[in-house]
Order: C-alpha cells, then sequence, then structure tokens
C-alpha cells in the first residue's frame, strides 16, 4: 500500500506528475483568492481613486497577470525540482498579489498621491514605480531568508500568518456570509461537506466549484448578481518603461513615501518565509532564498508591465496539500486569470460572482492554516502560536475603527476629531479601548507577531540567548520604526524599546547567574495544561 507523500518505488523510477484529479479542486479554492483580489483593487482604483478603465482593466489588471504567470512559470519548476529531489510527491506553492501588502500600496502609496494631486495616471505612475523599487527590496530578503528561517522557531513564523488567517482571511469573509446569509451559507454548506468534513458530493464535483456555483445562481435569482459585457476587449500586456521612471523619479522626489514602501516590503519577505517554512511543515521542503527572488522578480515583472501591486507566496499550502494537489492548480490559475485579463472577462465576473459565494473558501483557507499548525508545533509551543496571533487582532481592531471613522464622515457627521486626538484617546480608554497600545501592536504586527512567537517559544524550550536575541533585535526595529511606528524614524529610546531591551538583557544575563537546579526543573502552574516534563532542563545552562 503506497502512504501519501513516500517515496513511489526508487528515486531511479519515480516521475513527477504535474497534474492530478485534485487539482481541480484546489483550483477553485486558489482561483478565488487571487480573483476577490482583482476585483477589490480594481473596484478601489478605478471608483476611489478614480482611475478610468483603461488604466485599471488595460494596464494594473494585465500586468498583474503577467507577474502571476511568471511566478507560477517558476513554482512549476520547482515543484517538479523538489519532487524529484525527494522522490515523491509535493504541492506547488500557491502563488499570487500579496492581500494585506495590496491594501498598504493601495492607501499608504497610490491613495495618498491621488488625495494631495487629484492625478490619477500619476498615482498609478507612482505606483508601478513603488512597486519595481519594492520588489528589489523583496528579492534582497533572499541574502538574510535563510538565516532567519535557520534560527526562527516554526511557532513563531507559523503563529504570526494564523493571526492573519484568523483575522483577515477567515473573519472578514465569513462575516460577508451573514450579510448575505441565503448565498453565503449555501456556499458554505458545500464547503463543509466536502472540503472541511471530506465527504464525496455526486459524481466527485469539487466542492469549491459547486459553493461558488450554486452561490451565484441563487444571486441571480435573488438579482444580487449582473451580467454586463461592455468591459469585454483585447487588452495585450505592455511594458510601461517610461511611466515606471516617471513614478521612481517620483519616490526620490518625495523620500517619504520610502517610508512605507521599505517596512511593508521587509513584511512581504518575511511573509514569503512563513509561508515557505508553513510548506515545510506540511511535508514540501522549498528553498526560502529561491522564493523570495521569485516573489521579488515577479513584483517587479509585474510593475513593468503595469500592475503595482506585490505579488508572493500565498498562505494557505497545507489546505492544497490536504487536497493532494500538485502544480496543476497553480498553472490552471494562472492561464485562467490572464486569460480574463487580456480578455476584459474580469469586469463581467465581477458582476456575476458575488463576494458572498466566494468567501467561504476563504474561511476553509483560514481554518486549514490554523489546524495544520497545531499538528505542526509540539503542543507546548502552542503558547507560542497564540501570543504570535495577538498583533494581528490589534492590527484588525485599528483597521475597523480607522473605516468607522471614515464611514462617518461619508454620511456627514461634522467635526468628528480625527484617531490619535488626544481627548479621544482618552476617552476611548475611559471606554475600555486602549487605542495607543492597540496602534502599537497593529504597526508590523507580523513582524511584532514573529518575534514574540519566537521568543515564547526559545523561553518555553530554555534557549535564552536566543529568545534574548530575538528581543534585542525587537528593540532595533522598534527604534528605527519597522515596527510599533508608521514610519522609518532616526533611532530613539522610547518605553518600547526600552522594554524589550530588558527583556533581551535579562534573558543574555540571568541564566548565567541563576541557580542551576532552577534551569534543571520546572515549575508547576495550577490550572494550566501539562505540557511540559517537570524534568525537562532548559537548553541554555551553564
Amino acid at each position: 500500500m503506497q502512504i501519501q507523500g513516500e517515496p513511489k518505488m526508487s528515486d531511479a523510477t519515480y516521475r513527477y506528475e504535474l497534474t492530478n484529479r485534485n487539482d481541480f479542486n484546489a483550483f477553485w479554492a486558489l482561483f478565488t483568492d487571487n480573483l476577490v483580489n482583482l476585483l477589490i483593487l480594481s473596484a478601489i482604483c478605478q471608483f476611489v481613486f478614480q482611475m478610468p478603465a483603461e488604466i485599471v482593466f488595460g494596464r494594473i489588471v494585465p500586468g498583474a497577470a503577467i507577474a502571476i504567470l511568471a511566478g507560477v512559470a517558476v513554482y512549476t519548476l520547482m515543484a517538479k525540482w523538489a519532487a524529484n529531489k525527494h522522490g515523491k510527491d509535493v504541492t506547488a506553492l500557491p502563488y499570487g498579489i500579496s492581500t494585506p501588502v495590496m491594501f498598504v500600496y493601495l492607501f499608504g502609496v497610490i491613495g495618498p498621491i491621488y488625495w494631495a494631486t487629484g492625478d490619477s495616471l500619476l498615482a498609478w505612475q507612482v505606483g508601478i514605480g513603488a512597486g519595481f523599487m519594492g520588489g528589489i527590496v523583496a528579492a534582497l530578503g533572499a541574502i538574510v531568508g535563510p538565516f532567519l528561517k535557520r534560527v526562527t522557531p516554526r511557532a513563531g513564523m507559523l503563529g504570526t500568518l494564523c493571526g492573519i488567517a484568523l483575522v483577515f482571511i477567515g473573519s472578514v469573509p465569513l462575516a460577508t456570509v451573514f450579510e448575505h446569509p441565503l448565498i453565503g451559507f449555501t456556499s458554505l454548506l458545500f464547503i463543509l461537506w466536502g472540503l472541511i468534513g471530506r465527504f464525496r458530493l455526486p459524481g466527485n464535483v469539487p466542492a469549491g466549484l459547486v459553493a461558488i456555483g450554486v452561490g451565484t445562481v441563487i444571486a441571480i435569482f435573488l438579482g444580487q448578481s449582473s451580467f454586463n459585457t461592455d468591459g469585454i476587449g483585447f487588452y495585450p500586456p505592455v511594458p510601461y518603461f517610461g511611466d515606471m521612471v516617471v513614478g521612481i523619479q517620483y519616490l526620490f522626489a518625495n523620500p517619504e513615501l520610502f517610508l512605507v514602501l521599505i517596512p511593508v516590503q521587509i513584511y512581504n519577505f518575511i511573509e514569503t518565509m512563513n509561508n515557505v517554512e508553513s510548506a515545510e511543515a506540511a511535508g514540501d521542503s522549498y528553498p526560502v532564498a529561491v522564493c523570495q527572488i521569485t516573489d521579488g522578480a515577479g513584483t517587479m515583472i509585474g510593475a513593468l508591465f503595469g500592475s503595482p501591486f506585490p505579488t508572493t507566496v500565498y498562505i494557505g499550502h497545507p489546505a492544497y496539500k490536504r487536497m493532494d494537489a500538485r502544480a496543476g492548480y497553480i498553472i490552471g490559475v494562472a492561464l485562467v486569470i490572464a486569460a480574463a485579463a487580456f480578455l476584459g472577462f474580469l469586469s463581467f465576473l465581477a458582476g456575476l460572482i458575488p463576494i458572498a459565494a466566494a468567501a467561504p473558501v476563504l474561511v476553509f483557507v483560514a481554518v486549514s492554516l490554523i489546524t495544520n499548525t497545531g499538528y505542526a508545533v509540539k503542543p507546548a509551543h502552542m503558547a507560542a502560536v497564540a501570543f504570535a496571533i495577538l498583533p494581528h487582532i490589534s492590527a484588525f481592531l485599528i483597521t475597523k475603527w480607522g473605516s468607522l471613522m471614515n464611514g462617518l464622515r461619508n454620511v456627514g457627521v461634522e467635526g468628528l476629531p480625527a484617531l490619535g486626538d488626544g481627548e479621544l484617546t482618552a476617552a476611548l480608554l475611559m471606554e475600555g479601548a486602549h487605542y495607543e497600545g492597540h496602534l502599537a501592536l497593529s504597526q508590523g504586527a507580523i513582524i511584532t507577531g514573529l518575534i514574540w512567537g519566537a521568543i515564547v517559544a526559545d523561553v518555553i524550550d530554555g534557549r535564552f540567548k536566543y529568545a534574548g536575541g530575538f528581543a534585542i533585535a525587537a528593540a532595533v526595529m522598534s527604534s528605527i520604526g519597522i515596527i510599533h511606528s508608521y514610519t522609518l524614524q532616526m533611532p530613539q529610546f522610547d518605553g518600547i524599546t526600552i522594554g524589550y531591551l530588558i527583556i533581551g538583557a535579562f534573558m543574555l544575563l540571568y541564566p548565567m547567574v541563576a541557580p542551576e537546579e532552577d534551569l534543571e526543573h520546572r515549575v508547576i502552574v495550577p490550572d494550566e495544561p501539562d505540557l511540559l516534563d517537570d524534568d525537562t532542563p532548559a537548553f541554555d545552562r551553564r
């Protein structure tokens, strides 16, 4: 009997098949993720930043498709290489536009240019200039990526991904399901049955396809779906070198924009590293440095062809691994997205498929990632995973508080103080809403979650030198504004930075003078699960 994931016969006779039947099911999950991102960015660019359809559907969307095609070509070859190297079937890494970074580019780069100048063309030019420069930063992550992967506990890397999955990939789509229950619940039913419960549907039809299809049919009957063919045409990808140069020149003339660009691209290459680690935890090993170079190069290619938005290895590989997908699902997504982009079908799909029909697929991806993390880390490290999730809850709160204030202004409420106003912050604190603390945690949340997950995991293992090293690194990043700050800054010693230094100094110094017996045995904590042997010594002992 063949055990899934084990080598078939011998390495000499093994041959990796790029596709199998299970790729079809995985295709719908990844296609939905990419499609939702493209629909969101298209709507915001067209209706918020007043970009004409010629820019949105004639330049940005085809450019994004080119970036996806380029990255998928590399990750398909990488999957074949990994499978042949290890003599077993592997699931190719999912790839597409980075969702969190997409929003930062929309509202941290493109938006401020448009609001300051009213020039949507310039906003797009600066966007693709920022995308190209950001791709360089992301590719440079290959220099430090392998080292970070080697020293960072898996609980820290996977835990911070769980935070993103929980609040943004899981809870937001689930809220959409409850806003449109007739569509959403019906689609969710098939996800529960076929992808979470893993029961077959008649004819073994992919559950993701049925979920989206049934949800769309219901939306049509409810009048919540439309057939608009006005945007269908031919939009060939064209390089926009001159426009990109204009954008880069604007960036160097206004260097404050780099204060947004550099931290978010640091986030992006760490996201790649974390997602590669997630794949390894699921049983598929890929070279992290090559992945980071690929993501950076894909972003640069997309920028050259008109898309400002960075690409990355996607979160959710464990879900596709559970489906027993190969590489066919990413090939299919790349080809379909490209066809839809080049032929103008994206605007048609935007009206046809309701978000509530696709949202349950994203809920499944989030649940699968969190579940897989529980199996991939040792039980004692679940405390580190939980700690790494917390900054993302703060990021979610800050995002939604900002949305609330914007909503109030949009309905005509006048005289509202801005978030961060002293009196408003004090009033929120009186109501139990700790705005300043949540704001600090939200800024650089993925890095903060990774660091705290690593510190907690290293303390649990008694690796005090590593824990102290992460705390000192956090102090440096906090001091210059990579985390806990909106922008980069000259080094400063605020309370958070000093707090990290205190933790780092204790972890590095106290174990050197602590009584030996205190490091040999663990204490019993009442009402806590006994996940550690009382006689498990610290790794770092004198």
